[in-house]
C-alpha cells in the first residue's frame, strides 16, 4: 500500500501539473490566433483604403 501511495505521488502530482500547464497555453494560443485574425482583418482593411 505504501508503494502504492509513493507511485501515486511520484508521477500524480506532476502528471496534474502538466494537464493544467497544457490548459492554460491552450487557452493562450487561442487567444493569440484570435489577436492574429483580427490584425488580418485590419490589414485587409488598411490596404482597401489605399487602393
Amino acid at each position: 500500500m505504501t508503494d502504492l501511495l509513493v507511485q501515486i505521488g511520484n508521477y500524480g502530482f506532476p502528471a496534474v501539473v502538466c494537464i493544467y500547464l497544457l490548459v492554460r497555453i491552450d487557452k493562450k494560443l487561442e487567444d493569440l490566433t484570435g489577436a492574429i485574425v483580427q490584425l488580418r482583418e485590419a490589414l485587409i482593411e488598411v490596404r482597401a483604403g489605399e487602393v
